[in-house]
Order: structure tokens, then sequence, then C-alpha cells
């Protein structure tokens, strides 16, 4: 029954991979993307001169049972020539009885192609840990010796390339995480049930427009695809007011409509609040996804 056991652990984490996978989400999703555009793609590091901490807290599909729940938090900023860029994020992700914790750090180089275009390149790499835990999981029959508990842990080495065309009003790039698609194998089980890390790819862009009364809007578009899968397209905008306070809004198609806003003291410290309109069939199980973002930005001296 041991055997047994493990197997069904291995069928969970195959069925969330999978579900993961359908929302393109084994890379974790935030609707703010303006504010830490890092996360997504490690090319951002450096192109602002600037040190950035930003904290991520997203819960999603509220009010469905073990919702899933993302908690990032990243450093980045430029090397101490200002030539290139550095950069670090910890996040975990959990899912029911399942949760995932990674650890990447990267390198940005950054040159330029002419007098209106740069370029950067960046590299990163890390160790993701699968956990799961079978207190959690519920069995039909509690009486079936396969609902004993137990706890399995494994961790395995990944990586990310990104790129990144920009100057001060506009940027296009990709990146692609998961570069080793790592197979999720557990310690004494000889099968893995399929579960693997998929590839993904992401090409994106945005451009600042400035608007009277003070304002500016930076739209973008970004395009996500997991082998498999059907390719998912995100845009939104916000506008933001004396580099202060903003608003905006971003689409996901097949997931959600987001609405968010925030505010800015002093120049270096933010707060950010989007909330999302499910559009998926999970609308009808949930109350929606929050996310909260916390931003510090600092000179180096």
């Amino acid at each position: 029954m041991k055997i047994f056991f493990k197997h069904i652990i291995i069928l969970a984490v195959a069925v969330c991979i999978s579900c993961s996978s359908y929302l393109a989400q084994q890379i974790p999703v935030y609707s703010q993307f303006f504010m830490n555009k890092y996360t997504q793609n490690p090319a951002f590091a450096g192109m602002d001169h600037l040190y950035s901490v930003t904290s991520n807290h997203r819960y999603q599909w509220v009010g469905m049972r073990d919702y899933p729940r993302t908690y990032t938090l990243s450093l980045n900023g430029p090397t101490k020539d200002l030539k290139n860029g550095i950069g670090a994020f910890l996040y975990t992700d959990n899912v029911g009885p399942t949760r995932r914790t990674g650890l990447q750090a990267s390198y940005a180089y950054h040159t330029q192609i002419n007098d209106k275009i740069n370029v950067s390149l960046s590299l990163s790499g890390g160790l993701i840990e699968w956990k799961i835990d079978g207190n959690r999981l519920t069995f039909t029959d509690q009486n079936d010796p396969a609902a004993s508990s137990g706890i399995m842990r494994t961790i395995m080495p990944d990586a990310k390339f990104g790129f990144l065309f920009y100057n001060d009003k506009w940027h296009a790039g990709g990146a692609a995480p998961n570069l080793l698609q790592n197979k999720i194998k557990f310690k004494d089980v000889s099968t893995t049930a399929g579960s693997k890390l998929e590839d993904h790819y992401f090409i994106h862009g945005g451009y600042d427009f400035i608007l009277p009364y003070d304002l500016v809007a930076d739209p973008y578009i970004l395009l996500r695809y997991v082998s498999s899968v059907p390719l998912q397209l995100e845009f939104g905008s916000k506008v933001t007011w004396k580099n202060l306070a903003w608003a905006g809004f971003s689409y996901r198609t097949g997931d959600a409509i987001s609405m968010l806003f925030g505010y800015t003291f002093k120049e270096y410290l933010s707060f950010g609040y989007s909330y999302d309109f499910t559009t998926s069939n999970l609308r009808n199980y949930s109350g929606g996804s929050h996310e909260l973002l916390f931003r510090i930005l600092f000179e180096r001296h």
C-alpha cells in the first residue's frame, strides 16, 4: 500500500501541473505586471538605474477550497558602474496540499545598438523545491492504509533566459522560463506520471504616452505560450498622475479582467492593489482574485 500511496501523490502532482498548464500558470502570473516586470523577464534588471525591492501577495480564486496563494519577494538594480543589471527573487506558490518554492539569481548585460535603442540579455539560475503534504489529502475510505500521513519533497535546478530592447519611451522583449524542463521525481518512486516543468515562452511590449494634465499612460501587451496549451493574450494599461497615483486595468484571455490602483509616497515607496473578475467557468465557484504589491525604490550611493 506504500507504493500505492506514493502513486496517488504523484497523480495529484500531475493533475495540479496539468491544471496549471491549461491556465498558463506553472509560472506565477501577476495582474500588476506594470510594477514588477523583472519577475517575468530578468532582462529588466538595471534598466532604470534604480534598485527595486518588491513584494507581491496574490490570492487567486478566493472562495474555492485550497485556492492558490503566491508570495514573491524580488530585488533588482544596476551594477556598480550602472552599465548592467543584477537581481534575485524568491517565491512560494501554495495550491492545496502542494507547495512550490523557487529561488533564482540573475545577471543582465546591457549595451547600445544605436543612439535610440538599447538591448539587454539576461540569464538566471536557481532551484525549485516541490513539497506535497499527505496530511492534507482526503480519502473516501479513511481506514485505507494508503491514507497514512506523509510529506514528500524534491529539489531541482532551473534556469531562465530573457532579452529586452528599450529606450526611454518603449520596451519590447521576451523570456523563456523553465529552460531545463526537469521531470519532477520523488525519492524511491519509479514513475513521474508525466509530471514535468513545461517550457514557457513570453513575448511582451509597451509604450509610454505623455498626456495632458501631468498624466502618463503606459499600455502593454503580453503573450504567454505553454506547450500543448492555447496561446494566452494579456493586455492592459495604467494611467499615472504626477508620478503619484495610478489606476488601470488588464485582461487575460480565458482567465480574468483586472482592475488596479496604487499610490507612490515621496517617489520611493509604492503600494498597489488589484482585483480580478474571473471570466472562465471558475467564476461560478470563486469570488475573484486579490493581489497586493509593495515596492521600495532607492539609488546606490
